[in-house]
């Protein structure tokens, strides 16, 4: 276990600048979308203690960096190749992943607080910037 500290992957923790957020359909949808996505998807990730800790830090660094990379609430100037399957993987869920709950309970969507993102991330979508996929 502490010869795995020494691999050099996972154990830096960068949060680049917002550059910019979607227009919200409305600040519930936004702080449900914080609780429950903003960890894996915006440059606003919480550093947890084991996400600096190998292996851990390897799973968590790996799942951000495809998270920003697939959808990246902080980067809403560039193309997000998810953005119009929010809301459908919330519906089904996919996300946030169960996995992820289990350590984050804050992160735990009720029933109400899932059908209000789904409706809020579904308002958002529609009114993307024209020309941002």
């Amino acid at each position: 276990m502490l010869a795995i500290q020494a691999v050099p992957y996972g154990h830096r923790h960068e949060n680049p600048p917002v550059r910019l957020e979607p227009r919200w359909a409305g600040s519930a949808t936004r702080d449900l979308a914080v609780r429950a996505c903003y960890d894996c998807h915006s440059n606003e990730t919480a550093w947890p203690w084991y996400s600096y800790v190998a292996p851990m830090s390897w799973l968590i660094r790996k799942d951000i960096d495809e998270g920003r990379g697939d959808l990246n609430f902080s980067e809403w100037n560039r193309a997000q190749p998810e953005a119009e399957k929010t809301a459908e993987v919330v519906q089904k869920g996919e996300m946030p992943p169960r996995y992820y709950v289990l350590l984050h309970s804050d992160a735990r969507l009720s029933p109400a607080d899932r059908r209000e993102l789904i409706q809020g991330l579904e308002a958002t979508m529609a009114a993307r910037l024209p020309g941002v996929q």
